[in-house]
């Protein structure tokens, strides 16, 4: 895949809606995008499923994973002045919500502009001020002065999903996009990528590709792609969140043009070491910088796949910066470098490498 070819395609997943639960979008354009590489299927909850064309059903399986969704929110009633009480889909920080631009899919599908409303400071107490705000007491104004008007002319109601409304743009000068969904859709764009550039190759390993969706609410699609394919391995893109702008320098675990992160643990997940040393090892070799990290904090899809079946598993972070919030910056760099160190990997993969992982 060619360079510009790669930027487009972080900016077109960029700029997908796809909340948890409402991840169709994603997983429709990752299924056009990898119908040249083979077979496409989906699931009840919008995991799309890639069975490479040139697998044999001989060899061991190794899962790809990513998922589609990203934190967004949903609309929980209409108050009586027409604002939209919502509840979050993923993890946000309360302080990040206020004043984010937003679009809402009414129930006919079409999009509608909103923002998280604030009182102005000059009806602020200072009080008010000081005080950290609550996601219950927010609201999302879409230009409706009443319940009704929300309701029966633009067509909001309870369940519809709410999206951060963020255009992706890239700098040639730093090789920077700044953008939304991040995490984890670089993570998406990297599995189109591997499949490209191992399209027509044999391997010693058969490849099943799974974009998942729900990771942000408790990794639930993985548990159902785990389920679905067993595999004998299994490597998870992630989008992960960047230390390098609050960390002291020897604390910084994953930093933006430091190259893919190996994360050998967070609260949910242990890499596989023998597989994390591998994967180590054939990045020294082939000079592809990374960085290792040890979280206290965080979750991924590898928990739900490695502790399905034993599966020896590991996660390759692409750097993103402020995460879980509407507005992020990602480097062409990094998402580079971890799609080249996961297609080695792939081609140098056989079943007793697979084997020696265990043990």
């Amino acid at each position: 895949m060619q360079e510009q070819e790669q930027i487009q395609l972080i900016k077109d997943f960029s700029n997908l809606s796809g909340a948890p639960g409402f991840e169709m979008e994603v997983a429709q354009y990752f299924g056009k995008r990898t119908a040249p590489y083979g077979k496409i299927s989906r699931d009840g909850i919008f995991n799309t499923y890639v069975d490479r064309t040139e697998n044999t059903g001989k060899k061991p399986v190794v899962q790809l994973d990513a998922h589609a969704d990203s934190v967004g929110f949903i609309a929980q009633a209409i108050r009586p002045n027409g604002l939209i009480k919502f509840v979050t889909l993923g993890g946000w920080a309360p302080t990040n919500v206020p004043a984010t631009r937003v679009r809402v899919r009414n129930q006919d599908g079409k999009y509608i502009k909103g923002v998280v409303a604030s009182k102005p400071p000059h009806f602020m107490t200072e009080e008010e001020k000081k005080k950290v705000p609550q996601i219950a007491e927010m609201s999302i104004d879409v230009g409706s002065t009443s319940r009704e008007e929300t309701i029966e002319q633009f067509k909001i109601n309870t369940g519809c999903p709410i999206f951060p409304d963020v255009d992706c743009e890239y700098y040639d000068s730093t090789r920077l996009f700044f953008g939304k969904d991040f995490d984890n859709r670089v993570g998406s764009a990297a599995l189109v990528d591997v499949l490209d550039q191992l399209h027509g190759k044999d391997l010693g390993v058969d490849v099943a590709t799974a974009l998942s969706t729900q990771e942000e609410v408790g990794t639930r699609g993985a548990q159902v792609t785990a389920n679905k394919i067993s595999p004998d391995l299994a490597i998870v893109f992630e989008g992960c969140p960047c230390d390098d702008t609050f960390e002291p320098d020897w604390l910084i675990q994953t930093g933006l043009k430091k190259g893919p992160m190996l994360r050998d643990m967070d609260t949910s997940f242990i890499a596989n070491p023998l597989f994390e040393e591998y994967a180590a090892r054939l990045a020294d070799q082939h000079q592809i910088p990374y960085t290792r990290s040890v979280r206290t904090g965080g979750g991924v899809n590898g928990a739900a796949i490695e502790y399905w079946n034993g599966a020896p598993t590991i996660v390759i972070g692409i750097p993103v910066r402020y995460e879980h919030t509407a507005y992020n910056w990602t480097s062409l760099d990094d998402y580079q470098h971890a799609v080249e160190l996961v297609v080695e990997i792939l081609k140098d993969l056989d079943a007793e490498k697979i084997a020696s992982f265990h043990g």
